[in-house]
């Protein structure tokens, strides 16, 4: 198996709209509309993730918070270049606005 990226989000169910934004307080903000009932923002979250890597859903690991807002998931070391693009375009855009410190993410080997 190949080398994994651990990535430090956090998932805010019930949102509006489904959205990757810039990093605030270290992790990356991933906004979805699903609900945090049953997992089902989690897999929202994973989805949303891997369309913006480009790979797929099933490609991203939730690795610890799996019940909790704060979570660390980790992709394929490949999508790496793409993760840290992401990033650049999040923290280019303003991100979430006030609430965005632009921070990096805590994004390490797995």
């Amino acid at each position: 198996m190949g080398d994994r990226v651990n990535v430090a989000v956090r998932v805010i169910p019930r949102s509006k709209s489904d959205r990757v934004d810039a990093a605030r307080a270290g992790r990356l903000v991933i906004r979805v509309a699903a609900p945090p009932e049953s997992g089902a923002a989690n897999r929202a979250a994973q989805k949303l993730l891997a369309a913006a890597l480009g790979i797929r859903a099933a490609e991203i690991r939730v690795e610890r918070g799996a019940t909790s807002r704060d979570k660390t998931l980790s992709i394929p070391g490949a999508a790496r270049a793409a993760l840290l693009a992401i990033l650049g375009e999040a923290r280019a855009e303003g991100g979430s606005g006030d609430r965005t410190r632009g921070d990096p993410p805590a994004i390490g080997g797995g």
